[in-house]
């Protein structure tokens, strides 16, 4: 049957939020697709509706092929922030804007990064297992945690992430530094931190490393066995950002050989990683499956984001600072 409405395509896990956003329009219908659909079976989805003028994606492939197959393609909108697994230039021969949710998880990293950190620096696991297994004695005073009031925090990438990470860590009377070359020094400043413009010199006076930068050629590996060197022996690291910016190889070295105290990655070279990876053997490593910005309430936040992206497209009046290639909007 012919309609008017525009047609979007979201995942079955989009969250209500988002849903109740395009259900208050009545020029809108909304389809959806299984979130774990693999890349043919999404295909003949989009071709199958016949005409899809905004598409969703979790952690769905999307390229030129998929872009081909959404007659009346208008928007694409990631429920998050990365967007690895989408082809921008593809998109962007299409003139189709590639839309992100903004700062909706943002707060939710942040606040892993330091849950990381204040779970490495007071030797959480550790102790939980002391307490499980009823060792009460002299042995609680071998290994003990670390405060970290007056320690040196450095953060390398100072955006919608690293800059809320610096709020809370200030609020706990760190030292912080920040490295990211195209943030101004004085807006560092004015946030209550010291800029750095060199990262092997900020590495060596750094008790904590966080790392919140996008992934990009040039941060590939950044973090690799001579920066890892350059950390103090008793520093801890830890990643909020995409996998492959740390080294694992070298950062397991660095973990065993008593050059890095501990270390924790929300993220991985490989994902999921292998259960034979060797770094979740280690007693000084923790993890975490890539679910830093996925909260109960982040879920929603990125969702309500999503809808209201792809209908500011839809409105001709495109949300100009969650779109990745703004090239297609001039």
């Amino acid at each position: 049957m012919a309609t008017n409405k525009k047609r979007l395509l979201v995942p079955d896990i989009f969250g209500m939020a988002g849903l109740d956003v395009l259900k208050r329009r009545d020029d809108v219908e909304v389809a959806t697709f299984p979130g774990t659909t693999p890349t043919p079976a999404f295909i003949a989805r989009l071709q199958e509706l016949g005409e899809v003028n905004g598409v969703a994606l979790g952690g769905t492939p999307f390229g030129a092929a998929e872009r081909d197959a959404a007659k009346g393609l208008q928007v694409v909108a990631r429920i998050g922030v990365g967007y690895d697994a989408v082809d921008v230039p593809a998109l962007t021969a299409g003139r189709i804007p590639l839309m992100v949710a903004g700062i909706a998880n943002s707060p939710s990293v942040a606040e892993h990064a330091v849950f990381l950190m204040m779970t490495l620096a007071k030797r959480a696991a550790h102790f939980h297992a002391m307490v499980q297994e009823g060792r009460w004695g002299a042995d609680r005073m071998k290994h003990l945690p670390i405060d970290l009031l007056g320690k040196t925090l450095l953060i390398v990438g100072f955006g919608r992430i690293g800059t809320r990470t610096a709020k809370r860590t200030l609020v706990m009377e760190m030292n912080v530094l920040v490295y990211d070359p195209y943030v101004k020094p004085e807006a560092i400043r004015a946030a209550g931190c010291e800029p750095v413009a060199d990262l092997d010199a900020a590495l060596p006076r750094a008790d904590f490393v966080t790392i919140h930068c996008p992934k990009t050629p040039e941060t590939v590996g950044m973090i690799d066995a001579r920066r890892l060197a350059l950390m103090k022996p008793t520093a801890i690291l830890v990643s909020t950002a995409r996998g492959g910016i740390i080294a694992e190889a070298p950062l397991h070295a660095a973990l065993t050989g008593g050059r890095l105290a501990a270390a924790g990655l929300d993220v991985f070279e490989q994902e999921p990683t292998p259960k034979d990876n060797p770094l979740l053997r280690l007693p000084n490593f923790i993890s975490s499956p890539h679910m830093a910005g996925v909260t109960t309430e982040a879920v929603m936040r990125m969702a309500q984001a999503t809808a209201e992206n792809m209908l500011s497209v839809l409105d001709g009046k495109p949300n100009r600072d969650n779109v990745i290639n703004k090239e297609v909007l001039d």
